[in-house]
């Protein structure tokens, strides 16, 4: 039997991916699908995780707060190694699209160059505590559309890992984004990524090139209705929480 490649570091995998085509799907359409980044094994060793509540901080059930039907638990510091590699390794790339953004939208705000100087400025405006996260849906679950703020400092990109395997570990459950368009009605995505994808996509809004330039167009998301099984999903959001 031949052994079992070890897998890439997490900065070599995001070092070799298209960057160019990444941005321009981000500008397109505020989201980017990318497969197979985390190996079946990472995705289930991160889902061993959430019974253990030393990694975490807190616990959210999710009905309590009219959120939807589930759960989440945000991680504790320091952050588990590969949780941590991915939040540092995807920073640096996704700020200097973030700092194009905030020049079509002629805003001011300039994000670091690495994630670590990002995060002085959260503990600056008294956002000290971390923000990523592991979600469980069972049956029945969903999440309703929303956006992940956590005070006055806000990244405009973020990270879902997907964790399960649709139709194997779950069925239902695609992840929904909606764009709410100014003066039309809303657009909507629904999409069923693999075991070890991610989705890169916009916390609040994008940019959208009009006749008078470049204007805001707010995005949300959520998980439509599981149908059946347990569905998994490693949540990086850049911004720390106050």
């Amino acid at each position: 039997m031949a052994a079992t490649p070890y897998p890439a570091p997490i900065s070599n995998r995001f070092a070799q991916l298209d960057w160019t085509h990444i941005e321009a799907q981000l500008w397109a359409f505020g989201y980017v699908h990318i497969p197979a980044v985390l190996t079946p094994s990472e995705c289930d060793g991160l889902v061993q995780l959430y019974p253990d509540a030393s990694y975490f901080r807190s616990r959210i059930d999710m009905a309590r707060y009219r959120y939807g039907i589930g759960e989440y638990q945000y991680f504790d510091a320091p952050l588990p190694q590969i949780v941590q590699e991915l939040r540092m390794d995807a920073y640096p790339p996704l700020a200097a699209i973030a700092n194009r953004w905030q020049e079509a939208l002629g805003l001011a705000e300039h994000y670091p160059a690495n994630l670590r100087s990002f995060l002085a400025q959260c503990r600056a405006h008294g956002q000290t505590k971390p923000t990523p996260l592991l979600l469980r849906y069972e049956a029945d679950g969903y999440n309703c559309l929303h956006q992940d703020l956590y005070g006055e400092i806000a990244f405009p990109l973020q990270m879902a890992c997907f964790l399960s395997q649709p139709e194997r570990d779950y069925t239902g459950g695609a992840f929904l984004l909606v764009e709410q368009r100014p003066r039309a009605q809303s657009r909507g995505e629904a999409l069923t990524p693999g075991q070890g994808d991610i989705m890169i996509f916009t916390t609040r809004y994008r940019p959208v090139a009009g006749k008078r330039g470049y204007y805001r167009v707010t995005m949300r998301h959520g998980v439509s209705r599981i149908l059946s099984g347990s569905r998994y999903t490693l949540g990086i959001i850049f911004h720390d929480a106050s």
